[in-house]
């Protein structure tokens, strides 16, 4: 079979779009249309149900997917190798971490990444959505969770600490609490992506409330840097790690005596990639900033 017909049909049936396909592989929808056509010519079966809402897998398709799958693996483990290949590193590295951790640590110290590799060219996906690793949706990520698959490398950065924020305005209009109790009467930030496993940060509901169901959102906000501008705003009280507040922010700890959960953070890349000079080199990159931070801090 054609390798460029085959990657057409992977790209639709990952993407569920012809267009978005298209995209994804940089050539016209119409290209993809017709390389998946003369695919299914070849094979004598249609391989997608085409519906308004997108392409629908056959039970042909089904099992020419799994096929595709892990022959687009093996392609990108082979274009790895051959990035790697070379003792400097250099080339494209894909990079996912938490939206808050990812535009407020990690972007600031990046020029010095980028000054020691000047050939590496990386590629940040900022997402609290977990990108599938072993599918190389990215090559390596930063999370604030661990590894739950045994084809994964990790290794533990550092753990992250919440507290109780808010602004000073808000703590005049509103008083400040002085028991977990006394947040009843307060209003109370939220993340809202409950798919994500940062939706524990949501400590602020439950602080207090023994058995009692969590106490109602005032404002639900799907990322971290949001709460933090919403805190900022006056809006209420939200739990946020502590790394993303300045000393020379406004935001007061709230009840300071009693911090919020800990985070492990973790960066983690497949098996496969073990042996990649690129992810040492970001690997390295991150232990030695982390280490400067934490002694910054301490």
């Amino acid at each position: 079979m054609d390798w460029d017909k085959l990657r057409s049909f992977h790209a639709a049936a990952e993407t569920g779009s012809l267009t978005a396909a298209g995209e994804r592989l940089r050539i016209s929808q119409s290209a993809v249309s017709r390389q998946i056509a003369a695919l299914e010519e070849g094979v004598g079966v249609p391989l997608f149900q085409r519906h308004a809402r997108g392409l629908v897998l056959t039970d042909a398709g089904i099992k020419l997917h799994s096929a595709t799958t892990a022959m687009a693996r093996a392609a990108s483990v082979a274009n790895n190798v051959i990035k790697d290949a070379k003792d400097s590193p250099q080339g494209d590295l894909v990079v996912t971490a938490p939206i808050a951790f990812g535009s407020t640590w990690l972007i600031e110290r990046l020029h010095k990444f980028t000054e020691l590799y000047p050939d590496i060219h990386l590629h940040l996906y900022l997402d609290d959505r977990e990108y599938d690793l072993l599918k190389l949706e990215a090559e390596c990520a930063i999370r604030l969770w661990a590894a739950d698959k045994a084809d994964l490398i990790q290794r533990k950065l550092m753990s992250v600490k919440t507290s109780l924020y808010a602004s000073p305005d808000y703590l005049e209009q509103f008083g400040t609490p002085e028991r977990p109790e006394d947040l009843d009467n307060h209003r109370i930030i939220v993340y809202g992506e409950q798919i994500s496993p940062m939706h524990v940060i949501n400590w602020a509901q439950r602080v207090g409330r023994d058995d009692r169901a969590p106490r109602d959102a005032s404002l639900t906000v799907n990322n971290v840097v949001g709460m933090v501008r919403a805190a900022e705003a006056g809006l209420g009280v939200a739990d946020l790690p502590d790394y993303m507040i300045p000393e020379q922010s406004k935001l007061k700890k709230v009840l300071p005596g009693i911090t919020g959960p800990h985070f492990d953070l973790y960066f983690i890349y497949p098996t496969d990639l073990r042996k990649s000079n690129r992810i040492a080199a970001f690997r390295d990159f991150l232990t030695s900033e982390i280490s400067a931070f934490k002694n910054s801090t301490d």
